[in-house]
C-alpha cells in the first residue's frame, strides 16, 4: 500500500471517495459539492489529505483528512482527524491502519501535541481499528455541540 499527500491531481478520485464517505454518514450524494469542498481545502491549504493506493495501481482506495487546531493547555498545534474512509472493496488490505499511521507520523513531524478524532457510537469496525492502532478512547471529557 502506498501512502502520499493528496494534491489537486487527485481531485476526481478523491471527490468520489469523499462522496462515498458522506453517504456512509447518511448524507445525500453530492459529487460536485464534494469536489468543490475538497478543492477549496487543498487550494487554500486548510487541510492535509493523505491518500492510499495499492502498489502498482493508479486507483485511490482510501483517504484521511486532517484539520489544524490548537491545544491551549499544551500550547501546541493539535490535528483533528476529521475524515477517514476506505472503499468497501479495499477494506482488510491495511489501508485504514496505514492512513492512521500517516496521520500520526505527520503530526509528530509537525511538532503537534497529537491527533484527535471522533467516530459514531455505532461505528464498531472503526473503533476496533483505532484501538488496535493504539488510539485511546477519551474517558475524561464529554463532547457537546451547538449545530446549525
Amino acid at each position: 500500500m502506498r501512502l502520499r499527500r493528496a494534491d489537486l491531481n487527485d481531485l476526481a478520485q478523491l471527490a468520489s471517495l469523499f462522496d462515498q464517505y458522506r453517504q456512509f454518514y447518511k448524507q445525500a450524494s453530492d459529487l460536485e459539492g464534494a469536489r468543490a469542498f475538497l478543492k477549496e481545502r487543498l487550494l487554500h491549504q486548510e487541510s492535509v489529505v493523505f491518500v492510499a493506493q495499492p502498489d502498482a495501481s493508479p486507483k485511490l482506495v482510501g483517504f484521511t483528512q486532517l484539520f489544524p487546531s490548537f491545544s491551549s493547555v499544551g500550547m501546541k498545534r493539535l490535528w483533528i482527524l476529521n475524515d477517514l474512509f476506505v472503499a468497501p472493496d479495499a477494506r482488510q488490505l491495511g489501508a485504514g491502519k496505514a492512513l492512521l499511521q500517516a496521520a500520526v507520523d505527520f503530526a509528530r513531524t509537525d511538532g503537534a501535541r497529537g491527533v484527535s478524532l471522533k467516530t459514531a457510537v455505532d461505528n464498531v469496525n472503526a473503533q476496533k481499528l483505532y484501538e488496535a492502532s493504539n488510539w485511546t478512547r477519551d474517558e475524561k471529557f464529554l463532547t457537546y455541540n451547538f449545530m446549525f
